[in-house]
């Protein structure tokens, strides 16, 4: 009897090391997985990255303003990306299919002053650059900097869109004013 109570001396000892080291090994673990969490919250896609973005941002003309007043799709995609300059990207994490069916309405509804090859390639770009930072953004364990370059690379391509939609205006307000034997 007594080698019993050795032996369950001896076990409750063993049980009671594994415990206190298992429970020192938690400690550490816990203030990593802190750490990255709060890693994860201090980098986030904000105004202020935005905004330091270099490209050459084109607004629309008097002329072109005139023009894309009545397309309703183009307004709203406008004012979609003015949100995303905030940093709201509530509208680019839509499901695809929402997208899709909003760039088709786009593309179909353009004015016909301006629907032209290098528009509708234009309108291409940024639908590719578009459903591109939707896939990007509704990863959680991508690269904030990989969502912000998805981001930089879809203001890019509309502001491409603004700069061909001003430089057909300007070429059909050119050719108005041709005599007809040139």
């Amino acid at each position: 009897m007594p080698e019993y109570g050795v032996m369950s001396s001896k076990f409750i000892y063993i049980l009671s090391l594994l415990f206190l080291i298992s429970c020192a090994d938690d400690k550490p673990r816990q203030k990593v997985e802190d750490e990255n969490s709060n890693e994860q919250k201090t980098e986030a896609i904000t105004t202020k990255a935005i905004e330091n973005f270099k490209f050459n941002d084109y607004i629309l003309s008097d002329d072109a303003k005139n023009e894309v007043t009545n397309w309703s799709k183009f307004q709203e995609l406008s004012t979609q990306i003015s949100y995303l300059r905030t940093a709201d990207v509530t509208f680019f994490t839509d499901a695809k299919d929402t997208l899709k069916v909003f760039l088709d309405s786009l593309r179909v509804s353009i004015p016909d002053n301006i629907n032209t090859n290098s528009i509708n390639s234009r309108i291409s770009v940024l639908e590719t650059k578009l459903l591109k930072l939707n896939n990007d953004l509704k990863l959680d364990n991508y690269a904030v900097d990989n969502k912000l370059k998805s981001i930089k690379e879809l203001l890019i391509a509309n502001s491409n869109l603004i700069y061909m939609i001003n430089k057909e205006i300007e070429i059909k307000k050119r050719d108005v004013g041709r005599p007809e034997g040139e």
